[in-house]
């Protein structure tokens, strides 16, 4: 949505006029593909004119990826894994393996002195590999938990290993969403070392990783904990964990016995202070008489 803005303004900033009838279409293909993106070329019409290829990529300046003149010319740019060449009245942008980062808006325009014309807009979406993730979950911890615990939270997560797609292993993070339903935000990462994964020796079996996130909790940490999984240009998301911090239990028997046994303690060391202090003001009172 931001790219289709951006190319919206730059229509109405050109220098000199914008063409009256754009050409704009959205085409989507494989990584790895071979893309052809044609622009149309009137040699015999404005003989001084040039044509180029640029595009947009979110995040990123506006790029060239070639150019050429309006007449009849054999130059070819070739820009990485693209190629930019005129053919019989086009000119043409080639794109060799297409990649993820491909994925853009890509403007044919003509500039002719002080004006500049789109004549043709492409949205290119380069489409990734499926995840090979099946399932992300998460277990609660079994055991209440109070402020001073120590908290281990557990994430699983299954993926298909022998139908693997992606290049890259998957990274996996930790994020929270408070209790006043503020918005999840990110408190842990996992490396990618590999140790938390094991393989069933059955055949066809997935793969499980289990990923563990430890921390001290105090009565500030109750929320909802989310284990996210990164892989092929996509984030799944676990069930999540809420994390419910129980306070004091004041009836609980062992806790109000030492709590009153501490109180004890404390009169009983208020007391025998008292008494020093007063057996000391007594003696030093004895030594003027």
């Amino acid at each position: 949505m931001k790219m289709l803005i951006v190319f919206y303004l730059l229509l109405i900033l050109t220098v000199g006029r914008c063409s009256d009838d754009l050409n704009f279409d959205m085409k989507t293909v494989g990584v790895g593909d071979y893309v052809n993106l044609t622009c149309t070329r009137q040699s015999v019409s404005e003989f001084g004119a040039t044509l180029f290829w640029i595009r947009l990529i979110s995040g990123n300046f506006p790029e060239s990826l070639g150019g050429t003149f309006n007449f009849d010319y054999k130059g070819v740019t070739k820009p990485r894994r693209m190629t930019t060449k005129q053919e019989p009245g086009t000119f043409l942008l080639q794109i060799h393996g297409t990649k993820l980062s491909d994925t853009g808006l890509y403007y044919c325009i003509k500039i002719n002195e002080l004006s500049l014309t789109f004549l043709k807009g492409t949205f290119l979406r380069i489409k990734g590999p499926e995840p090979d993730i099946t399932a992300v979950f998460q277990v609660p911890p079994s055991d209440p938990v109070r402020p001073g615990d120590s908290v281990t939270l557990q994430c699983s997560v299954l993926s298909d290993s022998e139908n693997k797609t992606c290049p890259r292993e998957h990274s996996v993070y930790w994020f929270r969403a408070g209790s006043d339903e503020s918005h999840p935000s990110l408190i842990y990462a996992h490396g990618n070392s590999g140790d938390e994964c094991e393989r069933s020796p059955q055949t066809h079996s997935p793969q499980k990783c289990v990923y563990s996130f430890s921390k001290k909790v105090s009565s500030s940490d109750a929320g909802t904990y989310y284990c996210a999984v990164a892989t092929c240009g996509e984030i799944l998301f676990g069930n999540g964990t809420k994390l419910e911090i129980e306070a004091f239990n004041w009836q609980d028997p062992l806790l109000f016995l030492l709590c009153a046994a501490l109180a004890l303690s404390l009169i009983i060391i208020a007391f025998l202070i008292y008494n020093i202090k007063k057996k000391s003001g007594g003696c030093y009172n004895c030594k003027f008489l």
